[in-house]
């Protein structure tokens, strides 16, 4: 029987989704200066004020701030009609030395046996539904929000845009698990105050049908742009007015929106945040090393959708297990377990191995923190910290490298394939 399939997105100017970025940005300017930086920072942003706390072992100095308002600066919130903006906000910083309670349990004389930074388990999930190996309603529900963004930085469509949005995307699927149409849509978006509600919420709802949805229509696969039907339902703003938005309209803390980072409710998640903690944290490092093998996997043609878990304790290095589902999709005569077991072989999950492997100890985060860590293109850029001060500092790095096919020849190998 036909089934519904939901997911969300929240835009960059999300109140959560700000304080994720602020503590990502912290993340990034300590290991750009200290890559052992030890970090875990947390923010919470509300009405003019910013909230800085968390844990840090680094010889790197920074002014946490400036980093701040830069980056509430380059999300929009620039007015102060928004109630929160980046010049003017307070900034409130408590962020003290990490326990040494902890970090005895993660340093090493021999960097391999670091041990794991938390206990617990963490989730990679990869489908062939997308050519990115995502689900496709968060896929959809990622890329209104991008397109959103852009037409609110082009301010030549559509002016009246404000930085918080969030979307939804309902997918109708077959029998056999395969999209056959979008069901819903909903968007809403902050927007500047008008004088006429009624006029305004049609012009908004016009203008998000006739503009942004065809814009993210135009840059899907054929296949895909079939979905889009004369029968969807659109929620557009559907609770009226939205012009008090972000931290004024909301509170936002970092880690609350860790669905909407990973896989949309596709697979499963372990419950733990990634922005804010430095890669020791295997909250965030194995959530990455798990896609990068979920992806693999189903890239080298092993399965068409799979899910793996793998789970520590704090300070000891080897994982306590990896577990594997396939979900009965897989194309080699082997149990889900046996599969696992040489998926260990292929891949070394030690902390310090996942570090190395995918190069973690770089400034790499602040552009996993909007819009999802996974689904994302791998490639090389040239950061810069600290710009026209005596401190600047260009650092050339590959972000999203969990999303790199490089194994893809190795599974094919150990599987026969």
């Amino acid at each position: 029987m036909p089934y519904l399939f939901t997911s969300e997105s929240v835009s960059e100017g999300h109140p959560d989704k700000v304080a994720d970025q602020i503590s990502d940005a912290l993340i990034d300017h300590f290991l750009a200066y200290d890559a052992k930086s030890k970090v875990a920072c947390e923010t919470l942003v509300t009405t003019g004020q910013v909230v800085l706390a968390g844990e840090v072992k680094s010889d790197a100095y920074l002014d946490v701030q400036d980093i701040a308002r830069e980056v509430i600066r380059k999300i929009g919130y620039t007015k102060s009609e928004y109630m929160f903006e980046a010049n003017s906000c307070g900034i409130l910083s408590a962020i003290h030395e990490q326990s040494p309670d902890i970090n005895q349990g993660v340093d090493r004389k021999n960097p391999e046996e670091q041990g794991a930074g938390d206990q617990g388990m963490m989730f990679g999930y990869a489908s062939r539904e997308t050519d990115n190996y995502m689900p496709l309603a968060l896929d959809l529900a990622h890329k209104l929000l991008l397109e959103l963004a852009a037409v609110r930085r082009e301010n030549k469509e559509i002016k009246y845009l404000r930085p918080d949005a969030k979307s939804q995307v309902t997918i109708e699927y077959s029998d056999d698990n395969k999209p056959v149409r979008i069901d819903t849509i909903v968007i809403s978006t902050q927007h500047d105050d008008f004088d006429k509600d009624e006029q305004m919420l049609a012009k908004i709802k016009e203008d998000m049908i006739k503009i942004v949805v065809p814009r993210v229509k135009a840059k899907l696969k054929p296949e895909l742009q079939t979905l889009f039907n004369d029968q969807i339902t659109y929620h557009i703003n559907p609770t009226g007015k939205f012009v008090i938005g972000g931290p004024h309209g909301d509170t936002g803390l970092t880690g609350r929106k860790i669905i909407v980072d990973t896989y949309g409710g596709k697979g499963a998640h372990g419950g733990g945040a990634f922005s804010g903690k430095d890669p020791s944290k295997v909250d965030r490092s194995a959530a990455y090393a798990t896609r990068h093998i979920a992806k693999n996997l189903v890239a080298a043609g092993l399965c068409d959708e799979v899910l793996v878990q793998v789970s520590y304790a704090i300070g000891v290095a080897k994982p306590c297990g990896l577990y594997i589902n396939t979900y009965g999709t897989a194309k080699v005569n082997l149990n889900d377990g046996d599969i696992a077991r040489k998926v260990e072989e292929i891949f070394d999950l030690r902390p310090y191995s996942i570090e190395q492997r995918l190069k973690l100890r770089n400034p790499i985060y602040s552009e996993t923190a909007a819009y999802g860590h996974m689904g994302r293109d791998s490639q090389v850029v040239t950061k810069v910290f600290n710009k026209g001060k005596q401190t600047e500092k260009k650092v050339e790095v590959e972000l999203f490298t969990w999303e790199k096919l490089d194994y893809v020849d190795k599974v094919k190998q150990a599987f026969s394939l």
